[in-house]
């Protein structure tokens, strides 16, 4: 189980009939801890009668660039989700939200470049922060594409055609609706943002759309490692609570590290997870999310094998370059070896 942090909620702004940003008022004494970067996320636990919480991570729409802005999360009401509509049927102004800092590796390296930024629904989120934060503390153009089912679907709409106005020589929105153009297709988006083809691709969306996009940028020469990609998804572990150890999983093993040029040898006890075995050794291993979905732990296997529980950001080009997730990692060869 993770430390985690209470936060009030300053505000609740409703962006459309089912969806609302939840502006956070973080105490003085967290704001070390709750600094972010553009496009990252909040891990937030919902309490639940059935399990005690169910923890879902929510980006992040706010830019903590513009002076003043205070994080904010929006949440989309979804069939069937739980957390997210109880979130919306229960948090007011004053309410207090558990969470667990920022994470994610969803951002940009620079402001200064071109942005070609794709998102579907609630998948504006984090676009909205990278978006915002280009616009105010960079020096960088933005074109940004953004599927919604009809025009009341479209989250900070009003927002957006503020910015269009303030920014117009540096954003370009191309909205897509289904109620007029159908679901996007690949050759139709490729025809849409052909002239941008080789500024800096971002998409956050439903895995559909994920695709579609995609294969209309592969279409358009993009390589495929140029391309960064957030999906919103459920956690297979809840951080906030108490969770026992499968230790049947993994063996005993003598994991070696090689980390900004230190080299190490550690014991590695069976069903320990690597990045535990390398933070309680007191290397700096990077890492953010715990979670398997952010990718902040990955190092590259260069011996022996090991077994991930849980992955949602490595691709099969990564895998097959023998890159692994720290926090997710048990050995299953009685020798394993690392590298940062």
């Amino acid at each position: 189980m993770r430390d985690y942090y209470q936060v009030p909620v300053a505000d609740v702004v409703r962006e459309t009939d089912d969806a609302a940003s939840l502006v956070l008022d973080v105490p003085a004494s967290l704001t070390a801890l709750f600094r972010y970067t553009p496009g990252q996320f909040i891990t937030v636990r919902v309490p639940s009668d059935l399990c005690g919480s169910v923890a879902r991570c929510y980006s992040l729409c706010s830019s903590p660039l513009i002076e003043g802005e205070r994080p904010a999360i929006a949440i989309k009401r979804t069939t069937d989700g739980y957390a997210s509509n109880w979130l919306l049927d229960n948090v007011v102004p004053g309410s207090v939200l558990e969470l667990l800092p920022p994470a994610g590796t969803f951002t940009p390296r620079s402001l200064d470049g071109d942005f070609l930024l794709f998102a579907a629904g609630s998948g504006i989120t984090p676009v909205m922060s990278i978006l915002k934060s280009v616009l105010f503390a960079g020096r960088g153009r933005v074109v940004l594409v953004y599927a919604n089912r009809d025009e009341r679907s479209v989250i900070f709409g009003a927002a957006l055609r503020q910015l269009a106005a303030n920014f117009g020589g540096r954003l370009v929105l191309l909205h897509w609706l289904d109620s007029l153009s159908g679901t996007p297709t690949a050759d139709r988006l490729a025809a849409m943002v052909r002239p941008y083809a080789v500024w800096e691709p971002f998409i956050c969306g439903p895995d559909p759309f994920l695709s579609v996009v995609r294969s209309a940028l592969r279409s358009l020469g993009v390589p495929a490692k140029r391309v960064r990609v957030e999906r919103f998804l459920s956690l297979e572990e809840n951080p906030f609570e108490e969770s026992a150890l499968d230790e049947s999983r993994g063996l005993a093993a003598t994991l070696s590290v090689s980390l900004d040029g230190d080299q190490r040898v550690l014991p590695w006890p069976a069903g320990t997870r690597m990045l535990d075995v390398l933070t309680e050794a007191g290397l700096e291993a990077p890492f953010s999310c715990r979670q398997g979905i952010c990718g902040a732990c990955a190092c590259q296997l260069t011996g022996g094998e090991v077994e991930m529980a849980h992955n949602e950001v490595l691709e099969d080009a990564d895998l097959a370059d023998g890159y692994i997730l720290a926090c997710q990692a048990v050995a299953v060869t009685p020798e394993v070896s690392i590298l940062y």
